[in-house]
């Protein structure tokens, strides 16, 4: 059984900058966050495998970076010119080497006010 404890959620105001961090207390090969506002499904935000290999919704993309350090076992969600539409529940997520099991973490808002 792997743990994910994240933390950085908070407040920001809109165009602000917030870091998430998540840290397994295994070793993981895909790790990442998704988000789900009020009223909305679940959405993939950004993914990292272990080798380096990034996606990124489009919805993000040249605004958020995602990065790890492997020996840590901790991934990193760094976002920048936040907007409103940000405005989520935002959980890590894990998958093992094998694939055959997911983690998730209890998630940490993330509000931005316009």
């Amino acid at each position: 059984q792997v743990q994910l404890v994240e933390s950085g959620g908070g407040l920001v105001q809109a165009g602000g900058s917030l870091r998430l961090s998540c840290a397994a207390s295994g070793s993981i090969y895909t790790m990442g966050w998704y988000r789900q506002a009020l009223g909305k499904q679940r959405e993939v935000v950004a993914l990292i495998t272990r080798g380096g290999l990034t996606t990124y919704a489009d919805s993000v993309k040249g605004r958020f970076t995602i990065s790890r350090d492997n020996g840590k076992n901790t991934v990193f969600l760094q976002m920048n010119s936040l907007k409103a539409e940000d405005t989520a529940l935002y959980s890590c997520y894990a998958r093992t080497f094998d694939g055959s099991s997911d983690y998730w973490g209890q998630g940490t808002q993330v509000t931005v006010s316009s």
